[in-house]
């Protein structure tokens, strides 16, 4: 059986033969007239692959899919086109694999839990009827990015049809109705005279950013309702973040909060070479979970690209590709987005695989010596920017990058690239993982260069001196480090009272603020109202209780008569959002409590 494989023209673009074959590598010969980043049709099944690499009339392709049994002779056609994504109504609580084949509808059509190799299966639903709703009228000029119509694909998007990239004119057709993603919806007449017939999807080459108008500054905070991140090292919408953390310290968890509670639009999560189990917990979790800023399941708000690390590893190179593509067509609509990678260290090894195969020259630990420019290619497609078009929209694309460096050395080439990149690091501690420290985001190791932009914000927005708060609560966490290293050569008796005053609050602060419970219903998300309130009464109560020493009570009488005071205080984290007035009317109470305990000292 020879494969045929014809592209619109009717012609065959270049049919080459397979000569060699390594793991996911295929070289084919006769291969002159095709290009780089064309997609092939490799073997008599019809396996994807993209040519990566061309020397004379011999092309390297990565395929996407297992290559046992593609043997020498057999045939190999270049399609033309390079690796695309349909970004068309449909995408939304959606999973697909790392090349866009959606895995719920691959399944029910091969009767298989495993993908099977050389089957085609349509992204996106093409029979059922989506209800389009028109927002021009015939003889409008459009240009492109302007919206044409919307369609509410889930109770909480409303998916904006825009003009493609690169068509502009007059709108000669368009009507309100139901269509299917394949039926012309609009025709838009050129400046050449040359007539667009338009439908619901578009295509995008994954490798290739989406054009905007200009980037702006991030300044609006992406609140993620994990106290750790929101208040030390808070991260920008349109910013980006990395997540290093040795296996177990909780970078999937971090992640898995940040998308199921942030305030975002949307959601793009990325399993890239991750094990199994962690989607699956995905697919077990999200449709169950309310979102807290729309009262609707998280998967409303959700697209999954799975390829987990038993999945063909050229598809995981792409992966990445694949969701920073789609966040970037939702970013054009005018939405927030958040995209999560878990993790980045798996793409690289898969870059690291090709790179061997090819033969490249390996840069640092094996690595290709284009690595860092490929993670810097990636991390720069996120920002806040203005879009293409007549109307004027912002829309923001947040990256958050999971980085697993063996061992936990953040030395290693993935984790110093991604950090030349980023402006948030969040790392995680294995010390503080092992003691049931949750979020194991280590305070003195981490850093967001975000923070005085915030800062200024929040208290513009919330009047609550917020950035004095903050210093003031690592300050005290930093001079507990200091005085550690003094308990540890004499003892904590020979430290001031003072001293001893600053190593409880500094104790209040990491287990009643800093440490949240991801699967206690009221401690998993917090909102910013409520860490204000919650962090405002540790540090009223540590200014109070200094206070009290000048004025002569001793540290031991304060914590004896303060007990009950510091328990409620603790308990504050498991307050439901809808009673933080309760938390906020604990600062008087903080207040009488300690001038009894004067008072009282005064009397003795």
């Amino acid at each position: 059986m020879i494969l045929k494989l014809e592209t619109q023209g009717g012609n065959v673009l270049s049919q080459g033969k397979v000569i060699k074959v390594s793991g996911p590598l295929v070289v084919a010969s006769g291969m002159q007239d095709a290009n780089i980043q064309d997609i092939c049709r490799v073997g008599h099944m019809g396996l994807i692959g993209e040519i990566i690499e061309m020397r004379r009339d011999k092309a390297s392709i990565q395929v996407y899919e297992e290559t046992s049994g593609i043997g020498p002779g057999e045939p190999v056609i270049t399609t033309g086109s390079p690796l695309s994504v349909e970004l068309g109504p449909g995408l939304i609580s959606n999973m697909y694999d790392g090349i866009q084949r959606p895995l719920k509808a691959f399944m029910e059509v091969t009767q298989s839990d495993y993908l099977i190799r050389g089957e085609e299966i349509d992204v996106l639903d093409q029979e059922h009827k989506w209800q389009f709703i028109s927002k021009k009228t015939i003889g409008d000029y459009v240009e492109a990015g302007d919206i044409l119509g919307v369609i509410q694909e889930t109770k909480v998007i409303e998916h904006r049809i825009m003009v493609p990239v690169g068509i502009s004119g007059k709108l000669t057709h368009i009507n309100s109705g139901d269509y299917t993603i394949k039926d012309n919806v609009y025709t838009i007449e050129q400046a050449n005279g040359e007539e667009y017939q338009g439908t619901l999807v578009q295509k995008w080459p994954v490798r290739k950013g989406r054009p905007f108008k200009k980037k702006l500054i991030p300044t609006e905070p992406l609140v993620t309702g994990q106290r750790v991140i929101d208040t030390f090292f808070p991260v920008a919408k349109g910013g980006a973040a990395a997540v290093p953390g040795p296996f177990g310290a909780g970078k999937t968890v971090v992640q898995h909060q940040i998308a199921k509670f942030s305030n975002v639009d949307i959601v793009v999560y990325v399993g890239c070479g991750e094990r199994g189990n962690e989607m699956t917990d995905v697919l077990n979790e999200f449709p169950e979970l309310i979102d807290p800023n729309t009262g609707e399941s998280i998967m409303e708000r959700t697209i999954l690209i799975a390829n987990t690390s038993n999945m063909p590893v050229a598809a995981r190179e792409a992966s990445i590709y694949t969701g920073i593509t789609i966040a970037e067509y939702f970013r054009d609509m005018g939405y927030s987005v958040a995209i999560m990678a878990d993790s980045t260290s798996r793409w690289a090894e898969a870059l690291r695989e090709m790179s061997g195969r090819l033969e490249e020259m390996p840069g640092d630990e094996g690595y290709p010596a284009y690595l860092g420019s490929r993670i810097a290619e990636y991390y720069e497609r996120a920002g806040r920017i203005e879009t293409i078009g007549s109307e004027s929209r912002e829309g923001t694309i947040t990256a958050i990058g999971a980085v697993s460096p063996p061992g936990g050395d953040t030395s290693e080439p993935v984790t110093q690239n991604t950090l030349r990149i980023v402006k948030v690091f969040w790392g995680l501690d294995a010390s503080l993982a092992q003691r049931r420290h949750f979020p194991s985001v280590h305070w003195l190791n981490s850093y967001s260069l975000y923070s005085d932009d915030i800062g200024s914000y929040l208290d513009e927005q919330y009047g609550s001196n917020w950035s004095e708060k903050v210093t003031r609560a690592m300050n005290i966490l930093q001079r507990e480090e200091e005085l550690n290293e003094i308990v540890r050569l004499v003892g904590v008796e020979a430290l001031s009272d003072r001293d001893r005053l600053t190593l409880n609050t500094a104790k209040m602060i990491r287990e009643d603020y800093l440490q949240q419970n991801a699967f206690d219903d009221v401690d998993t998300y917090t909102s910013f109202k409520k860490q204000i309130a919650m962090l405002t009464n540790i540090l009223e109560f540590d200014h109070e209780a200094n206070e009290a020493i000048d004025l002569g009570s001793y540290y031991l009488d304060i914590m004896n008569g303060t007990e009950e005071l510091r328990d409620r205080i603790a308990r504050s984290k498991f307050i439901e959002e809808e009673r933080v007035s309760e938390i906020e009317a604990l600062k008087r109470e903080i207040d009488l409590t300690i001038r009894q305990v004067i008072q009282s000292g005064g009397e003795d």
